[in-house]
């Protein structure tokens, strides 16, 4: 036990001294949400009233509603770079090297994983601050209950990233692939607008936002903002992680992924 503790001790501190050494992938992952939160949303305000829907009690302003969709939006773009990085390691072949180690694979794409979230939940931390800057005051407590719902999204929006990492070949395609991926979940989900908006406008898409992974992952971070629990959320979420994690690990095994990429 004290040496899966110690590799895993060992690849979150090399993640973190990669983050610290990476002041603007901070940046970086601050001004997105910055962006949308004080320049789209004055703009949107007026367009898209909210009606009151839960896990809000009463009228919300549209700034207040996507919160919690940028929260998401921070650990899926920290999920994909951090996925970017697992990239660069393989034709720097560092990742050939860890994936040899003694320990199961498992537990090593694990503990790389978790560092990736470690660092996304710090970086959302400190977009609720700054949001409660703005004015954008949560609950109180809804800033702890909220750490749980993190960490479960940001395992399967990392896995997905992961899963993604392991289908690639080169660095140089990742970023199309990144973009294939970021975009579509983002905007077809309620980070932007609540389901009951989208069913105006088509009821396709309405149920293609439903049955997004990252739909689910919003709804379970802005319910645990005001101290509830989305069961369903929590369900989809934790079966998405499995399901991107699984095949992650079939991706990273040496008969399939790192093979394959050796022979191309």
């Amino acid at each position: 036990m004290s040496l899966y503790l110690t590799a895993m001790l060992a690849i979150i501190r090399r993640e973190a001294l990669r983050f610290i050494h990476q002041r603007s992938r901070f940046l970086a992952a601050l001004v997105r949400p910055l962006v949308w939160l004080v320049v789209f949303a004055a703009g949107f305000r007026a367009a898209l009233g909210l009606s009151i829907i839960p896990p809000y009690q009463t009228y919300i302003t549209y700034e207040v509603y996507i919160v919690p969709g940028l929260c998401g939006m921070i650990q899926l773009f920290n999920g994909m770079q951090s996925s970017l990085s697992l990239v660069y390691d393989q034709e720097m072949g560092s990742m050939r090297l860890l994936l040899t180690s003694p320990l199961p694979r498992w537990w090593l794409l694990f503990s790389k994983l978790l560092a990736g979230v470690a660092v996304s939940i710090l970086q959302v931390y400190v977009f609720l601050a700054i949001a409660a800057g703005f004015g954008i005051v949560l609950p109180l407590a809804g800033y702890a209950l909220v750490l749980p719902a993190l960490l479960v999204s940001g395992l399967m929006l990392g896995a997905l990233g992961l899963l993604i990492s392991s289908t690639i070949r080169q660095l140089e395609n990742f970023a199309g692939v990144m973009n294939f991926v970021i975009f579509p979940m983002f905007f077809l989900s309620t980070a932007l607008y609540p389901l009951w908006k989208m069913a105006e406008s088509s009821t396709l898409l309405r149920d293609i936002c439903a049955w997004n992974p990252f739909t689910h992952a919003v709804e379970l971070i802005r319910f645990a903002l005001y101290l509830e629990l989305n069961g369903w959320a929590l369900l989809w979420v934790c079966l998405s992680f499995a399901v991107f994690f699984g095949l992650a690990l079939v991706g990273y095994d040496p008969a399939y992924g790192m093979t394959r990429r050796r022979k191309g």
